[in-house]
C-alpha cells in the first residue's frame, strides 16, 4: 500500500505549529501501591496537562469497574487540574479477551468488554482509547492477513459504534515485530483502518514502536498525519523521552510540519530510577524540545 506523502510545504503554505499538551500513563506509579488520588497530585505536581490510564490499575478485573465509579475517577483528576486523557493497556486484565482469534465468542466478548471502556473513558471525561495488547491481536499461523483483519474490523467496528457518538476514537497502535505479528507498520495499521472504515477508529504512533519501521519516524508521522488522533513519546530502551539514543528534533519538527494538535503521553516500561524522575525528566525534555522548535 502506498500511503501519500506530504509535500515539503513553502514559506507561504507553511504547516501551522502544533498546541500541544503533554501526559503522562498512570502506571508508570503502579509499583507504588498509591491510589489515582496520590498520583494524580503526584503527575499535577511535574507540571502535566493530564494522565492517562490503564484501566487494570483502577480495579484487578476492568468488568468489574462501574460508570459511577468512572465518573469519580474523573471528578478526582480534575480535582488535580489535570484532565483524562483516556485509557490504554486495554486488554491485559481480564484474561482471555483477543482480537483476531477463530473463537467467534471470545471476539464477541472482547467487543463487549471494549463497549464498556468505551462507557467508562467517556465517564471519566476521556476521549482516547490507545489499542495496544499485541499478545491479544497475534496472528494465528496458517491465517492469512486479510482474514485476520476481516476479524479484528468487525470487532472494532462494533466498539467504534458505540465509542463515536460518546466522543470516544480508538487509536490503533503499531508495535515492533519482537511484540506481534499483527499490526507491526503504521502503513498496516492504517490498511486495517480502511477496513473498519468508522470515524471513531483511528492511528496513535508510538515513538518506541515506530522504532522498529524501515521508514524514519518523520517520515510516519508526515505520512500518517490525516489518520493520527494520538501519540506516545518514550524511547527502544524502554524509558522515557531523552533517556536514549532517539533524537527528538526530527520528530517535533514532523509534528509541527503536519499541525498536530493533540496529546503527547509519556509511556515508559522501565521504572527506574523511580517514577517522579521519569516524570520529572521526561516532561523536562519535552518542553525543551517544543520550546527550541518555536512552538
Amino acid at each position: 500500500m502506498n500511503l501519500p506523502r506530504f509535500l515539503s510545504p513553502s514559506p507561504e503554505s507553511a504547516f501551522p505549529k502544533p498546541s500541544v499538551k503533554f501526559a503522562i500513563c498512570n502506571e508508570t506509579w503502579q509499583h507504588t501501591g498509591w491510589g489515582h488520588d496520590l498520583v494524580c497530585e503526584r503527575i499535577a505536581a511535574h507540571g502535566y496537562d493530564g494522565v492517562e490510564i490503564a484501566p487494570f490499575t483502577l480495579k484487578p478485573n476492568p468488568e468489574e469497574l462501574t460508570e459511577a465509579e468512572a465518573v469519580e475517577i474523573g471528578e478526582i483528576t480534575r480535582k488535580h487540574g489535570l484532565q483524562v486523557v483516556g485509557l490504554h493497556w486495554l486488554l491485559v486484565q481480564p484474561p482471555g479477551l483477543h482480537l483476531t482469534t477463530a473463537d467467534k465468542s471470545v471476539r464477541d466478548r472482547t467487543a463487549e468488554f471494549g463497549c464498556h471502556l468505551a462507557r467508562l473513558c467517556a465517564a471519566m471525561g476521556g476521549t482516547v482509547m490507545v489499542w495496544g495488547s499485541p499478545k491479544q491481536r497475534h496472528l494465528e499461523d496458517n491465517v492469512s492477513w486479510n482474514e485476520t483483519a476481516a476479524r479484528a474490523a468487525e470487532v472494532l467496528r462494533k466498539i467504534s459504534e458505540t465509542a463515536g457518538p460518546l466522543g470516544v476514537t480508538l487509536a490503533m497502535e503499531p508495535l515492533g515485530r519482537r511484540e506481534t505479528n499483527f499490526l507491526t507498520t503504521a502503513e498496516e495499521t492504517v490498511r486495517l483502518l480502511r477496513l473498519v472504515d468508522h470515524p471513531a477508529c483511528r492511528l496513535h504512533l508510538d515513538v518506541k514502536a515506530m522504532s522498529d519501521e524501515i521508514l524514519t519516524i518523520p517520515d510516519i508521522i508526515r505520512a500518517t498525519a490525516a489518520d493520527t488522533v494520538h501519540f506516545h513519546a518514550n524511547d527502544p530502551n524502554l524509558r522515557g523521552p531523552g533517556m536514549g539514543t532517539v533524537a527528538y528534533e526530527p520528530i517535533v519538527q514532523a509534528l509541527g510540519e503536519t499541525g498536530y494538535d493533540k496529546w503527547i503521553s509519556v509511556e515508559v516500561f522501565d521504572y527506574t530510577p523511580d517514577p517522579d524522575t521519569i516524570a520529572d525528566l521526561s516532561l523536562a525534555f519535552l518542553h525543551e524540545q517544543f520550546e527550541d522548535s518555536g512552538e
